[in-house]
């Protein structure tokens, strides 16, 4: 089967030929993959970025943890799912022995591994997941949209970690896929919400489109201009989605007094920070990473509610075959989310 994969440390994905899956072992399933998301952290694993040189010991492997389809085959003592069960994958595997794990605090974990990244993931027909990690669907959600559930989730998460109240003034550093559903579910809150881009009419196009209220591109005015056009005053939190290091200082300069910045990107590159920000400004420095038991079980309950709206954020469909140009399109400001399908071509 063809498979999109990391073979080597160094930069560059190779579309290889490779062994189905056999029939699962004890407490894992096989499941056939209808869609699989492009994720920021499969571009920095292409591009090798010094963060993702964790994955060295895990190589060669099939990347591709945003991903949904149809079970294919359940292994032994596997009992709530069945060959035919639409199933997304929440791609985490935690070891359930360190201290973390015991406390029932999953996100803690200190010796997680992530599906896509550890093993072997879905850009692929086939791939073999725990059970554990795989969440029934809705049979009528469409998989492509279920797909959207992980990077959902992430937002939701972010939006978690920011303590995001109604009547909250929200801005929303970066369009992209994190940042459009940080957007969409904190103004689902009831918060006050800006999304802000840089050179990013397409982007905030779709974000419009699918129903963010207020939108500014910082190449037509500044972001403290944006703010006070869009919020009226400096905002009580700020969500940084960019991946940019200097977001964050730019975060931290339009945060009120005693607001929150919470981080979310991944960052390629070091940042050298003036404390005295968070000092004398009483701020509050967050970071949120991956997602909850409850986010993704929250995202997924939105998608099946409103399918539709989040469709609007898949810009491009495109066969697993063409995974390259995929990959160029999801580094560019023309795509949103790029979503590949292994099994067929899509319409």
């Amino acid at each position: 089967m063809l498979a999109l994969r990391k073979i080597t440390p160094a930069a560059g994905i190779d579309l290889t030929d490779q062994p189905a899956p056999a029939m699962p072992q004890p407490g894992w399933i096989v499941v056939t993959v209808h869609a699989a998301g492009i994720c920021g952290s499969d571009l920095h694993a292409d591009a090798w970025d010094a963060s993702y040189n964790f994955m060295a010991s895990s190589l060669p492997l099939t990347l591709g943890h945003e991903f949904a389809g149809i079970v294919d085959s359940v292994g032994a003592d596997v009992t709530d799912l069945a060959p035919g069960d639409p199933v997304v994958c929440k791609p985490t595997i935690t070891c359930g022995a360190c201290p973390a794990c015991r406390a029932d605090d999953p996100q803690g974990c200190t010796a997680r591994r992530i599906i896509g990244l550890h093993l072997d993931g879905g850009f692929a027909p086939l791939v073999a997941i725990p059970a554990d990690n795989a969440r029934a669907l809705p049979r009528d959600l469409p998989l492509d949209v279920a797909a959207l559930a992980e990077p959902l989730a992430v937002s939701v998460t972010a939006v978690d970690v920011a303590v995001v109240q109604p009547g909250h003034r929200v801005a929303v550093l970066g369009p992209g896929p994190i940042g459009l559903g940080i957007a969409l579910v904190a103004q689902a809150r009831g918060a006050h919400v800006l999304l802000v881009g840089l050179n990013d009419t397409l982007r905030l196009d779709r974000a419009r489109a699918m129903g963010v209220d207020a939108c500014a591109d910082l190449r037509d005015s500044a972001l403290p201009q944006a703010i006070a056009r869009h919020l009226g005053a400096a905002p009580d939190i700020v969500i940084e989605a960019t991946g940019h290091p200097s977001s964050v200082i730019e975060a931290l300069q339009a945060v009120r007094s005693g607001g929150v910045v919470t981080v979310a990107g991944i960052h390629g590159a070091a940042l050298s920070l003036d404390l005295n920000l968070l000092v004398r400004g009483k701020k509050q420095l967050r970071g949120t990473h991956d997602s909850t038991r409850q986010a993704f079980a929250e995202a997924i309950a939105r998608l099946a509610a409103d399918p539709g709206r989040y469709a609007g954020m898949i810009s491009h469909r495109l066969p697993l075959s063409q995974a390259r140009q995929g990959f160029d399109l999801a580094r560019s400001r023309a795509a949103q989310k790029v979503m590949l399908f292994p099994q067929e071509t899509p319409e």
